[in-house]
């Protein structure tokens, strides 16, 4: 057995975890791969592909030389993904699956499994990295080294435990290089497409999946100005600042404000749980759609603790920008952003990020 430590690598069947496994080889680690099933409910069905990408996924394996064990965590993954994810659509808030999904079952079902093993650390094929800062003794969550890639947002809520115990090869790679390795390697899945979609549910007509597990409550769709201008299917399904699929591409509204005018498409801009309506506006920049602050619960802080209040960067939404911010109140479990320039369409639901320059601090759920 060699001298590094065993690491047990999440094999996806994608191209980022197998040039991560690749690449712990090269520098001499003992790795095992591990393909994770978490979803079962349809999975004959056209869109979830795991067992095709379990096929990827052992095919990789097989050239890089290492073992592939095939793990089931769905039950995990309904008890605590699943059902809290169909809990804040019906409540009308929009979740992010992915952050809860490497929080619960990537960094806690897998970790556990993989010290089972005797894995002294876990790898994913995730953009982020891991720097231990000898000055405060902990653990930082920094972001990818190819900003266009950056997924530190959805890493938000690891611990200083879990940190300790992760390797982010690819996070010290630009995309464009991942692909080229795999390429000279010759991995089998080297032009395989990045994945997008639910978090190991994959890609699928998203309203049609809702409606296996949430009741439909159609309702009016209201102007500005009160009027009633179309119906929604039930609030659940749609997500502040759509402007897809509302069925009121006809209607226009006089005088729309900021950016509006008779033709401008309309927008999602605010949910009337209460009295199931749904609000709609016209213009990419109407007042409804900007937040000049959020306030964020179930905070999760990465040193374990949250920072001193002050200036910072926040993302409200992943592939977004950093927005200068002023944290205040900063709580074990609550927070509030106050941005320098209003943000658009900020989601209750989604996660508020933090950052301080490159590294991730933590976040917590916007209200």
């Amino acid at each position: 057995m060699s001298g590094k430590p065993r690491v047990v690598v999440g094999l996806s069947g994608g191209v980022d975890s197998a040039v991560t496994a690749w690449l712990l080889k090269q520098q001499g680690h003992e790795v095992v791969g591990i393909f994770m099933k978490n979803w079962e409910d349809d999975d004959d069905s056209e869109y979830c592909s795991s067992n095709e990408d379990f096929v990827d996924a052992a095919a990789v394996a097989d050239v890089i030389g290492i073992e592939i064990e095939h793990v089931n965590f769905a039950a995990e993954y309904k008890d605590r993904v699943f059902a809290e994810f169909l809990r804040e659509y019906q409540a009308g808030r929009t979740p992010n699956p992915d952050v809860l999904c490497n929080a619960e079952i990537k960094f806690k079902a897998f970790l556990d499994h993989a010290m089972r093993l005797g894995a002294e650390k876990i790898a994913t094929g995730h953009y982020a990295r891991v720097r231990f800062d000898a000055a405060s003794g902990r653990h930082q969550l920094l972001k990818g080294l190819d900003e266009t890639k950056d997924q530190s947002y959805f890493l938000h809520r690891l611990t200083q435990a879990q940190l300790s115990k992760a390797l982010f090869p690819v996070g010290e790679l630009r995309k464009t290089e991942v692909r080229r390795l795999a390429l000279e390697i010759g991995l089998p899945n080297a032009r395989k497409k990045d994945s997008t979609g639910i978090c190991f549910i994959g890609e699928r007509p998203f309203r049609e999946f809702l409606n296996r597990y949430i009741r439909k409550e159609p309702g009016p769709i209201k102007d500005p100005r009160g009027r009633v201008i179309g119906r929604h299917q039930g609030l659940s399904f749609y997500t502040l600042g759509q402007r897809q699929g509302l069925g009121i591409g006809g209607v226009k509204e006089k005088g729309a404000q900021r950016g509006g005018g008779d033709h401008a498409p309309w927008f999602v801009a605010r949910k009337d749980i209460g009295a199931n309506t749904l609000w709609v506006v016209q213009g990419h920049d109407h007042p409804w759609l900007l937040s000049a602050a959020l306030e964020a619960g179930d905070a999760s802080w990465i040193a374990g603790e949250p920072p001193t209040a002050g200036p910072y960067a926040a993302k409200t939404r992943y592939r977004q920008h950093d927005a200068g911010c002023n944290l205040s109140n900063p709580g074990a479990d609550r927070f509030r952003l106050n941005f320098t320039d209003p943000q658009w369409a900020v989601t209750p639901g989604q996660s508020a990020v933090v950052y301080e320059g490159e590294v991730c601090l933590g976040g917590g759920v916007i209200g």
